[in-house]
């Protein structure tokens, strides 16, 4: 633990020294992720807290960065005329907008953001102003953005997840009794409305769906009148809650030792439950949709992995892998193309992990592009903590 603290923070204080490079003749890429450099160090340079402390809420922002320069230490080892201008987006010195409005920023080729809800506006709205691709690597968010033909949405909205969760059960389980059990809540709202607005537009045969409201201390008595001991129900998780899914799937696997048939599918948040493979929860067949589905199986992914295990004594996150496909892929696609790029965002070459769908979200009232987003959803069933199929 000691060497992996040591080697990050040696990481970090090279960090601080990128934007020091030039190159005129280079494509330059910014990349911007929540750093804390400030909150790690002080005035001088020093590491704030003890040697074998690392806070946890450094490390999304870190490991997105790891992977990106993983990737553009693969690269460079190419010879790859590339500049890479990294950015803190929380610096206390400069805040976002001042960062986005460096002058900089006017030759810069393409921006990769690690980004908040509250972020992602500025991000598009930079890239709009300066005709420059932006990639939004890990937030589900549009931000309210429209008719911005440079903005690429690598995380579905709830809306596309939701979508594809309504066509995976049709393809699946039309036949199925189908139950969305779900607590109140806006959110909660939110996606009834587009199962309901699904249902109404589908071209196939719409979904008979029933809607429970439970609870928060439900129990298999609020369950089990939903349930069928002779026919196979299928129980939809109409919230994103965590905690909700976590208690509906372990009193779903009680009902199951009590011959109750069912099997569930979830929403995106479930890929963070990482307890499914516990005995509460044993017996039920879970499914859940994951945009970033990696097996790690491939020469990409053992390369990281063994570089992770040997050097920083560590496993790499989900975050380190896509912070190394985003930024391998598009810079990519910056070499291939140039000024180009964006009109080639949804190019499927230069795969990494992950099979991108990136398609145009278009207003249906007057026909204009507002962005592009990725559409593709890997649908996982597991079973006792076992991965059975991938869809």
């Amino acid at each position: 633990m000691k060497k992996f603290i040591l080697t990050l923070l040696t990481f970090i204080t090279v960090l601080q020294l990128v934007h020091a490079q030039n190159g005129s003749t280079k494509q330059k890429i910014a990349i911007f992720a929540p750093l804390y450099l400030d909150s790690a160090f002080n005035e001088m340079d020093e590491y704030r807290y003890a040697k074998n402390v690392f806070p946890k809420f450094i490390n999304p922002g870190l490991e997105f960065y790891e992977g990106a320069q993983l990737a553009l230490d693969s690269l460079n080892k190419e010879y790859a005329q590339l500049e890479v201008f990294v950015y803190d987006t929380r610096s206390v010195k400069e805040s976002l907008a001042e960062q986005l409005n460096k002058p900089e920023m006017d030759s810069m080729a393409l921006i990769i953001a690690h980004c908040n809800t509250s972020e992602v506006k500025l991000f598009a709205d930079a890239g709009l102003k300066r005709n420059i691709p932006v990639i939004n690597a890990n937030l589900p968010n549009d931000g309210g953005t429209n008719s911005n033909p440079f903005f690429v949405l690598l995380n579905p909205t709830l809306r596309t997840q939701c979508e594809g969760i309504y066509r995976h059960i049709q393809k699946y389980y039309s036949l199925n009794p189908i139950i969305v059990f779900r607590k109140k809540g806006q959110l909660e709202d939110r996606i009834k409305l587009y199962f309901d607005e699904f249902g109404k537009n589908t071209v196939g045969v719409p979904l008979k769906m029933k809607y429970v409201d439970l609870v928060d201390s439900f129990t298999v008595n609020h369950l089990k009148p939903y349930l069928d001991t002779t026919n196979q129900t299928l129980c939809l998780a109409g919230s994103l809650d965590e905690n909700f899914g976590r208690r509906l799937v372990q009193q779903l696997a009680t009902l199951k030792k009590q011959k109750y048939l069912s099997s569930v599918v979830g929403m995106p948040t479930w890929d963070n439950i990482k307890d499914f493979n516990k005995p509460e929860f044993k017996g039920i067949e879970i499914t859940y949709s994951n945009p970033f589905y990696n097996a790690k199986l491939d020469k990409f992914s053992q390369s990281i992995i063994n570089y992770f295990n040997t050097v920083m004594y560590a496993r790499p996150s989900d975050m380190v892998f896509r912070g190394y496909e985003v930024t391998w892929k598009y810079a990519r696609l910056l070499l291939q193309y140039g000024k180009d790029l964006s009109s080639n965002l949804s190019n499927k070459s230069h795969k990494v992990f992950t099979d991108f769908d990136i398609q145009p979200v278009v207003n249906k009232e007057n026909m204009s592009l507002e962005y592009f987003e990725n559409r593709k959803l890997y649908f996982l069933k597991w079973q006792d903590g076992v991965l059975k199929s991938i869809y």
